[in-house]
């Protein structure tokens, strides 16, 4: 029983405390709050229909981004300073149980990897063959809620490692549109993202007014069940201004940010978030606020 309630404490995190790191692998947020606020004072917001409520989840069970706690701060002072949603920023894993996720407009995961219903490797090892068969049982129907929540007509919004999550669950795969398949581009390259051909008035990308993002990023390619005719791509690593030396396609389609529907569901992703500064450029952040609008149902 002791075991039991240890397992639920340790992997139901209801709550993210900003406060100083503790250790060298973590970042202090609030050493970037000035530099989020600013970027935040000129977004163009879509006035909800009605009050919102985004859950942003950051379980990683593969590698863990020192950019998380950036970006959580960074979301949750969007939805306060542009009044377009409230955030519940948890990695408790109650809040995806079949009652309990309705409370939701949306769900972020924001750098989520790898398995995020099960438990750690660390923990998993020390189960018994029962407490395994109650994780099992909590994961499938888990999964299950999560995608009756988005096929019903809810939002999902991915950010960066969130196509790095749930390789052993293809549905996801399907629903996100792709998985990622290694960053031939290093978080200190310079890069080029050009706005996709004929999304230069794209609600999410108006704003640019048809000018490349250029900064320091990560950027992933995809595999299976990636598919380019099956997305809305907005925005994609230029052809023409990247060194393409160790990346794998030949048709040097590398999307950055897409739009699709999963079932009557509205799912929004872009590979940004990896450094720390995506989190506080303004253009980066109007586009993460659209995308995440339309994910809400407040932008046709």
């Amino acid at each position: 029983m002791k075991k039991n309630i240890f397992l639920y404490v340790l992997l139901a995190l209801s709550s993210v405390t900003y406060a100083a790191p503790k250790n060298k692998n973590t970042v202090d947020p609030l050493e970037h709050k000035g530099q989020i606020i600013e970027a935040l004072t000129e977004l163009k917001v879509t006035p909800p229909k009605e009050k919102r409520t985004l859950l942003i989840f950051s379980v990683t069970n593969g590698y863990k981004h020192k950019s998380i706690p950036v970006g959580q701060l960074a979301l949750q002072l969007m939805g306060e300073k542009t009044g377009a949603f409230e955030t519940v920023i948890s990695n408790d894993l109650a809040n995806f149980e079949p009652e309990k996720i309705q409370e939701f407009d949306a769900i972020c995961f924001l750098n989520t990897t790898l398995e995020v219903f099960s438990p750690h490797k660390s923990v998993a090892k020390t189960l018994s063959s029962e407490e395994q068969k109650e994780w099992s049982a909590r994961e499938s129907r888990l999964k299950k809620s999560l995608m009756k929540f988005i096929a019903g007509g809810k939002g999902f919004i991915g950010f960066h490692a969130a196509t790095d999550t749930f390789y052993q669950w293809p549905e996801y795969g399907k629903m996100i549109g792709g998985y990622f398949d290694g960053h031939p581009w290093n978080a200190g390259m310079n890069v080029s993202i050009s706005v996709e051909e004929g999304k230069k008035n794209h609600f999410s990308t108006t704003h640019l007014e048809g000018r490349d993002l250029e900064f320091k990023e990560e950027i992933y390619q995809f595999k299976d069940p990636y598919n380019a005719e099956n997305l809305e791509i907005v925005l994609r690593l230029d052809r023409h201004k990247n060194n393409f030396e160790k990346a794998k396609r030949k048709d040097k389609d590398y999307p950055i940010s897409w739009f699709k529907k999963h079932g009557e569901g509205l799912v929004f992703y872009s590979s940004l978030g990896h450094n720390n500064h995506i989190y506080y450029t303004p253009e980066v952040l109007q586009h993460f606020l659209s995308g995440i609008q339309w994910a809400l149902g407040d932008i046709e």
